[in-house]
C-alpha cells in the first residue's frame, strides 16, 4: 500500500533503522570477507618466498581486469536490481518486483556464459605479451558463468531492504575461496614443484569456489524468503502493467551507469596497470622486475588493506540506495534529505578514524602483511589518504544515481577521470611510484565535488548539520590518533615493527587503546546514539558510561 503523507515521520524513522540495521549487515559482511581477503596475504606472501611481489604483481593484473568483466557481466544489476525492487515495492507491486526478478535471472544467466567466453577466448589479447597472465586470467573467467546470477539474488534481497543474506553470502564466498586458495598454493609452493605462475593461477581458480559456495548460501536464504514473498504476493495492487520487454528495457536502462559508476575504481586502476610501467621505462633505467614490484607496492599491496575501509563505504552506499530510491518515489523530500545527512555522517564517523588509525600503522601493518620496507610503509600512508577519498566517491556517486540522475553520475567520473589521465604522466616524472596515487586522488576529490553538489542541489540536505557533526568526528578521531600514536611510540621503546610478531602486537594492542577510546568518546558525548540509534544506550548503561 503506497505511504500517505501523514505517515512520512514515522517513515523517516523506520528508513533510519533499516538504513542502520542494513548497513551494520553490509558492514559486518564487508569487513570480514576483506578481513579474510587481506590475512591470507601473510601466509601466501610467505609460501611465494623470493616471487611474492611478482606474483602478487600477476594476481593483481588478472584480477582488476576480472573486476571489470564482472562489472560488465552483472551490468550492475545488484544496485539497478534493488533500485528497481524498491521502487516497485514501494507501489505495493510486488507481482512485478517477482517478474523482474525472473527474468533478470534468465537474462543474466546468457549474460554469464557470454562474457565467460569472451575473457576466456581474449585472455591472450588482454594479457598484453605476458604470457605468464594468459592462464590467470582464464582460471578467473569461469567464475563469471556464476557472478550475474548470484548478484540478481543479492539485488533482490538489498531491494527488500534485507542485507543479512548478501552480507553472509560475502563471508562464505570468501572463506571457501581463501581455503581453497591457501591449501592449492601449499601444495603447489610447497610439496611440489614451486611453480609460482601455477600457484597464482590455482589463487584465481578459488574464485569460482567461493562463488558456488555464495550461490548455496543464497539459495538457502531465498528458499526461507519464499513464505513471506507469497503474502506479499497475494496482497499486491497489480495495476501497473508493463511488459516483460519493457521491464527489461527499463532494468538496463538504470543498470548501464551502474556499470559505469561501479567499475570507477576499477577502470583508474586499469589505467595505472597499462601505462605505469611503460612509462617508467620510458623515463627511468629500471630493470624489469624492479619496475613490476613497484607497481606492486603502489597498487597491488596497499589495496589489501585500503579496500578494507573502502568496503564500508561501498557498504553504506548500498544500503542507503534503495532507501533513497524509495523516499524520493514518493516524493518525501524530507526523508530523503534526512537520509543523505545521516547517511554522510555515518561514514565520516567510520572512515576518518579507520583511516588515521590505519595511518598511524601502517609500518607494522606493512610489516605483518608484506614485509619491512620504508617505501611500502610510505606508499601505504599514501594510499590511506587516498582510500577516503575513493570511498566518499562510491557513497556520493551512488546516492546522486538512487536520485535518478545517473547522465550526470556519469558525466562527473568522466571529468574526474579526464584529471586523470591529464596528471597521470606528469606525475610519475616527479613522484615515481606516488604519482598513479595522486593524479587518482585528485581525479576522485574533482568528481566527488561535483557530485555532492548537485546532491545538494537536488535535495537540499542539511549542510550546517552534517559540516558540525563532523567536525566532531574530526575532533574525536584526533584524539583517538593522538593516543594511538602515544601507545605506538611506547610499544616502539619495548619491540620493533620490524618483525612480524611483534609488528602484529603493536597493530592489536594500538587497536584496542585507539578504538576502545574512540567508542568510549562517542558514547561519552552521545554521538553514537544519533547515528546509529537509541539502542545504543543500553551499551553505554551496561559499560556504565555517564554520558555529558
Amino acid at each position: 500500500m503506497q505511504i500517505p503523507n501523514e505517515n512520512f515521520e514515522q517513515k523517516d524513522i523506520e528508513s533510519k533503522q533499516k538504513m542502520v540495521r542494513g548497513s551494520i549487515w553490509m558492514t559486518v559482511g564487508s569487513v570480514v570477507s576483506r578481513l579474510m581477503g587481506a590475512i591470507y596475504i601473510i601466509p601466501w606472501y610467505a609460501m611465494m618466498g623470493e616471487n611474492a611481489k611478482i606474483a602478487n604483481n600477476l594476481f593483481t593484473k588478472g584480477y582488476n581486469i576480472y573486476a571489470l568483466f564482472l562489472m560488465i557481466a552483472t551490468a550492475g544489476i545488484p544496485g539497478a536490481i534493488a533500485k528497481q525492487i524498491s521502487h516497485y515495492n514501494s507501489l505495493n507491486e510486488y507481482g512485478l518486483s517477482k517478474k523482474l526478478f525472473q527474468k533478470s535471472m534468465m537474462m543474466m544467466a546468457g549474460l554469464g556464459v557470454a562474457f565467460a567466453g569472451v575473457m576466456f577466448f581474449a585472455a591472450k589479447l588482454l594479457a598484453a605479451g605476458d604470457q605468464d597472465l594468459i592462464p590467470v586470467m582464464r582460471a578467473l573467467s569461469v567464475a563469471l558463468l556464476i557472478f550475474p546470477c548470484m548478484s540478481v539474488i543479492r539485488g533482490f534481497f538489498q531491494g527488500y531492504h534485507d542485507m543479512m543474506p548478501s552480507a553472509v553470502s560475502q563471508m562464505v564466498e570468501q572463506f571457501a575461496r581463501v581455503l581453497y586458495m591457501l591449501l592449492a598454493t601449499y601444495i603447489i609452493m610447497q610439496v611440489r614443484d614451486g611453480n609460482y605462475v601455477k600457484a597464482v593461477t590455482h589463487s584465481t581458480f578459488a574464485a569460482f569456489i567461493g562463488m558456488l559456495a555464495a550461490l548455496a548460501a543464497l539459495l538457502w536464504f531465498y528458499q526461507r524468503y519464499s513464505g513471506k514473498l507469497k503474502v506479499l504476493e497475494a496482497n499486491s495492487n497489480n495495476q501497473l502493467k508493463i511488459s516483460t520487454n519493457d521491464l527489461l528495457k527499463d532494468m538496463m536502462i538504470q543498470a548501464f551507469p551502474f556499470i559505469i559508476i561501479g567499475s570507477a575504481i576499477t577502470i583508474f586502476k586499469i589505467f595505472d596497470q597499462y601505462t605505469f610501467e611503460r612509462i617508467m621505462y620510458q623515463l627511468t633505467n629500471y630493470t624489469d622486475r624492479q619496475v613490476k614490484e613497484l607497481f606492486t607496492i603502489f597498487s597491488a599491496n596497499p589495496d589489501k588493506l585500503t579496500m578494507i575501509t573502502i568496503s564500508i563505504a561501498t557498504s553504506l552506499s548500498v544500503t542507503s540506495l534503495p532507501l533513497v530510491t524509495e523516499a524520493f518515489t514518493i516524493k518525501n523530500r524530507k526523508g530523503v534529505a534526512k537520509l543523505i545527512s545521516d547517511n554522510f555522517q555515518l561514514f565520516f564517523f567510520v572512515m576518518i578514524p579507520a583511516t588515521w588509525g590505519m595511518v598511524i600503522l601502517a609500518e607494522p601493518l606493512n610489516t605483518l602483511f608484506y614485509e619491512h620496507d620504508v617505501l611500502g610503509t610510505s606508499v601505504l600512508v599514501q594510499a590511506c589518504y587516498v582510500g577516503i577519498i575513493l570511498g566518499y566517491y562510491m557513497l556520493v556517486s551512488t546516492t546522486l544515481q538512487g536520485l535518478y540522475e545517473n547522465k550526470k553520475a556519469m558525466i562527473y567520473l568522466g571529468i574526474g577521470f579526464l584529471v586523470k589521465v591529464v596528471l597521470q604522466y606528469p606525475f610519475i616524472w616527479l613522484f615515481e611510484v606516488y604519482g598513479p596515487l595522486l593524479s587518482t586522488g585528485i581525479g576522485f576529490i574533482v568528481a566527488s565535488y561535483l557530485t555532492t553538489r548537485e546532491i545538494r542541489k537536488i535535495t537540499k540536505f542539511n549542510v550546517s548539520l552534517t559540516a558540525r557533526r563532523t567536525l566532531l568526528i574530526t575532533l574525536l578521531s584526533l584524539v583517538m590518533t593522538l593516543a594511538a600514536w602515544l601507545t605506538r611510540t611506547i610499544l616502539y621503546l619495548m619491540i620493533s615493527p620490524t618483525s612480524k610478531t611483534q609488528s602484529f602486537i603493536i597493530v592489536i594492542l594500538v587497536a584496542v587503546v585507539g578504538g576502545g577510546l574512540y567508542g568510549y568518546m562517542a558514547l561519552k558525548v552521545k554521538l553514537a546514539d544519533k547515528l546509529l540509534g537509541d539502542r545504543v544506550a543500553g551499551i553505554r548503561r551496561r559499560l556504565k558510561i555517564k554520558p555529558l
